[in-house]
């Protein structure tokens, strides 16, 4: 069992291993941050500010005193739960929507399609900002914001996959028995596409996960003295030339989790996409 498990785990995608393993090691770095930081990230200490990264602070220190390798860690969890709420909140609308759009050819489906269209060509920047504008700043709303820009993308998505799976022979044989449309998309549409599905949340991980932190870094997101990543980028700048490591540290975590979850997508992508399979 052990060989053969062994063997199975040869067989798949190195870019699946590498972005699961680094993802993996960024989720429980966010789960025990609290427990294994070495200093209390919100703790300000006048006699250690703007110290460069030595043995005692990994990471140097901010304008506070404030150490940053604790505030790294603290901030794992915004940029996880940014990226993972985000993207559940836009599968939880888009699916649905997508798979009636795909279904109803008529006036219910075009005007889904339609309303796509219309937020499809707005910038997601741009849509977050309007979202963001009429409420005061707060994490959660911006996940909600961040996850209602994604919606159409995610409709759009699934429609395409789900046109395509109305026309397979098991979708026309379920249609000739009468079954209903609801039990066709819930038992003979939505589990053949939830491959499809799957690689685009892990890409749809990231772009939430960078929108978050942008909307972060205009001041739309997590407030002071939050350590969300692009919260902390933002604070950085009027040091970034005599404390770079500042903005430099919690910026290269950022990129490094961003790389990881792409190159999850991109080897969940060759797994599960039979024209892929044995391109390794």
């Amino acid at each position: 069992m052990t060989a053969a498990a062994f063997r199975g785990a040869r067989r798949l995608p190195g870019t699946l291993v590498f972005g699961a393993v680094v993802v993996g090691a960024f989720i429980v770095l966010a789960v025990l941050g609290p427990w294994i930081a070495p200093f209390d990230p919100d703790m300000f200490s006048v006699r250690s500010r703007l110290l460069p990264p030595s043995t005692t602070h990994w990471f140097g220190t901010d304008e506070f005193g404030r150490d940053v390798f604790s505030r790294v860690l603290a901030g794992a969890h915004y940029s996880l739960l940014m990226g993972f709420g985000a993207t559940s909140l836009s599968l939880l609308f888009g699916i649905p929507l997508g798979l009636i759009a795909a279904f109803d050819r008529g006036a219910v489906g075009e005007t889904i399609m339609r309303a796509v269209d219309v937020l499809i060509s707005i910038p997601p920047i741009l849509l977050g900002l309007l979202v963001l504008a009429v409420t005061d700043p707060a994490l959660w709303k911006t996940i909600i914001a961040v996850g209602l820009v994604y919606v159409p993308i995610m409709t759009r998505i699934v429609r395409s996959v789900g046109l395509g799976l109305l026309a397979e022979d098991f979708v026309q044989a379920a249609r000739a028995r009468g079954e209903r449309a609801a039990w066709i998309l819930a038992v003979e549409i939505l589990p053949n596409a939830w491959p499809p599905i799957i690689v685009e949340t892990a890409l749809r991980i990231t772009f939430a996960i960078l929108l978050g932190s942008a909307l972060s870094f205009l001041g739309l997101g997590a407030q002071p003295p939050a350590s969300e990543w692009g919260l902390m980028i933002a604070e950085s700048r009027p040091f970034i030339d005599r404390a770079p490591w500042i903005g430099l540290m919690p910026g290269i975590c950022l990129c490094a989790l961003l790389i990881s979850v792409n190159l999850l997508g991109e080897g969940l992508r060759e797994l599960l996409d039979p024209r892929l399979a044995g391109r390794g």
